[in-house]
């Protein structure tokens, strides 16, 4: 599509054919750059992109084409997300098994400030296998989500990933994550009836302040009595421990390294029923939703020296969230085709419309009406040394062979 001075939009048959993207480069090369800048900064993108197609392109082309390909895709999305709340279309078959995880990461913006991008992760859980003497619960099939909003908004919008993956259809679903109140609210919303299970690296966090209280930090008395006391979480269960933990706070009245950890763990004591969750078969760990975090936000978002305008970050997540998703060929020919056909912008009603007046052609003279029939004030053709060009003629026209 092209466009000029007074003219408006134009549609052009041959771009159409040959499904030609917006800009200059080839649709193979739009989408090669556009990957390339999805795992690298855009400077060392662009230099790979001139080693690989031997085409120079700059480090702000390859921001341009990477954001504006995220921008689409965001937007796809959110159009999706908007149609499954209208419409509300049965999900599709989920796995047996399936895990939920949701957390934040931090994000460099402009002007020093931070913001907290949040991703969910979907995966589906596997039997367990024992590794080293003990068993352990893999999830696999990992899927991402992540958007820089507010916690409710967010909710909204990973409706479209949670549709994709089938979990309302799932036979089990368990919320494995730490404590964070928006975290709570979000299987709320999504998945009510979802085994919770407080991810145990977490847990351990709280308990070992405890204990850092009691000995020291760093000393190792504290970190023999955290060894003890999460041997005996995860054997036992946590009633042991919060009696103990209760019996320290009525000693230490006044620490609040006590009270408020033994406050946060009370809270969250059915979450804490890890030999229980550990023979159901799921994993006692949120590490996907932490790996989740390096992978998809940090590795690419929080590089040396990088800082990002609040309206880019989104965009940058989605094709983060393709490529990490391991979607890449069935996202992209997505994103390609709102390329090619945005959406038009809505007529304004306020603005009149004028359809200028054309007077009709004027009739040709006779001697053009009927090329092969010229007229009396006709002139002979010059003898032109051009027409008797052997290449003017076609090259493939047929020789006429003598009768026999």
């Amino acid at each position: 599509m092209g466009s000029a001075r007074g003219v408006g939009p134009r549609f052009f048959p041959l771009d159409e054919e040959l499904a030609l993207l917006p800009g200059s480069l080839t649709p193979l090369g739009h989408e090669q750059l556009v990957r390339l800048a999805g795992w690298m900064p855009f400077e060392r993108a662009k230099e790979l992109f001139a080693e690989f197609t031997r085409i120079e392109v700059s480090s702000a082309l390859s921001r341009r084409y990477t954001e504006k390909a995220g921008e689409v895709y965001v937007e796809l999305q959110t159009e999706e997300m908007e149609r499954l709340e209208r419409e509300k279309p049965p999900a599709p078959h989920g796995a047996d098994k399936v895990q939920v995880s949701v957390d934040g990461a931090m994000v460099p913006l402009l002007h020093g400030e931070w913001g907290e991008a949040r991703t969910l992760v979907i995966g589906e859980v596997q039997l367990a296998v024992e590794e080293k003497g003990k068993q352990v619960v893999h999830t696999r099939e990992l899927s991402y989500f992540s958007r820089k909003v507010p916690a409710q908004e967010f909710e909204r919008l990973a409706l479209v990933e949670i549709h994709r993956r089938g979990v309302e259809n799932a036979r089990e679903v368990a919320a494995i994550q730490d404590g964070a109140d928006w975290e709570q609210g979000f299987i709320d919303y999504h998945c009510p009836k979802a085994v919770r299970i407080l991810d145990f690296p977490h847990a351990g966090e709280h308990i070992n302040q405890v204990g850092q209280f009691l000995h020291g930090e760093g000393t190792p008395q504290a970190r023999q009595w955290l060894e003890e006391r999460l041997h005996r979480l995860k054997q036992d269960g946590p009633e042991e421990l919060l009696g103990e933990l209760c019996a320290l706070n009525q000693q230490y009245p006044e620490a609040a390294q006590v009270s408020g950890n033994l406050t946060y763990l009370q809270k969250r004591q059915a979450q804490m029923q890890y030999p229980l969750f550990q023979a159901q078969g799921w994993p006692i760990g949120s590490g996907i939703v932490e790996s989740g975090n390096k992978l998809v936000v940090e590795a690419r978002l929080k590089g040396s020296g990088m800082h990002w305008a609040d309206t880019h970050v989104d965009p940058m997540l989605a094709i983060r969230n393709i490529l990490c998703s391991d979607r890449w060929k069935m996202e992209w020919p997505k994103i390609a085709n709102r390329l090619r056909h945005p959406h038009p912008l809505p007529p304004d009603p306020t603005k009149v419309i004028s359809i200028p007046f054309e007077r009709p052609a004027p009739p040709l003279p006779a001697s053009l009406q009927h090329p092969h029939q010229p007229g009396p004030d006709a002139r002979p053709p010059k003898n032109n040394p051009w027409r008797n060009f052997k290449y003017g003629h076609s090259l493939f026209r047929s020789k006429v062979l003598p009768k026999n």
